[in-house]
């Protein structure tokens, strides 16, 4: 496994951090803290946090805004990636990639995998990209978004990590459009 490449400077990202739940506000968002928390120890920028309820009009509504912001790189959300009636940040989130990371989930679920056994099949945790900002759906227990956030993201969203990451081709996503 690759390590930083220290010899060049760290790119910070602007990340708004989405928490999907009917039952969650800011002070007992354990989930949303973490992935705070993370970043902002990376040396990345919070752009925007907010919680929404289990709705997909209401989750849809909140990602295109962020998606349309040019002073957002990155949307992760947690929760709603399960099965239940409820669940349903996916099915609010693929309608607006324009492409798909198929990776991200293989390697989230083998991380997750490690964790927590077969139990990782219960989790619909996606990405993708629209409008040239990279969108995570993570499933809602602090530890799914600390494992996706250690195991991935801290490596794809830093430039450094070599052979490649996220964030060194962030210039040419808008290519062909």
């Amino acid at each position: 496994m690759s390590t930083p490449e220290n010899l060049r400077p760290f790119l910070p990202v602007r990340i708004a951090v989405l928490t999907v739940s009917d039952t969650r506000n800011v002070a007992d968002d354990k989930s949303g803290a973490t992935l705070v928390e993370r970043l902002e120890s990376a040396g990345h920028t919070l752009a925007a946090r907010d919680i929404v309820r289990d709705d997909v009009g209401a989750i849809a509504v909140k990602v295109s805004s962020w998606i349309a912001d040019p002073n957002v790189d990155v949307v992760i959300t947690t929760g709603g990636t399960g099965f239940t009636g409820r669940d349903v940040t996916p099915d609010a989130i693929r309608p607006l990639f324009e492409k798909e990371i198929d990776g991200f989930s293989a390697v989230f679920h083998a991380i997750s995998f490690q964790k927590i056994g077969t139990s990782t099949i219960q989790s619909r945790a996606c990405a993708g990209l629209a409008n040239s900002t990279y969108i995570f759906c993570l499933p809602g227990s602090p530890g799914a978004c600390r494992d996706a956030w250690d195991g991935i993201l801290g490596q794809q969203l830093d430039n450094r990590h070599r052979p490649c990451n996220f964030v060194e081709i962030m210039p040419r996503l808008s290519e062909g459009r």
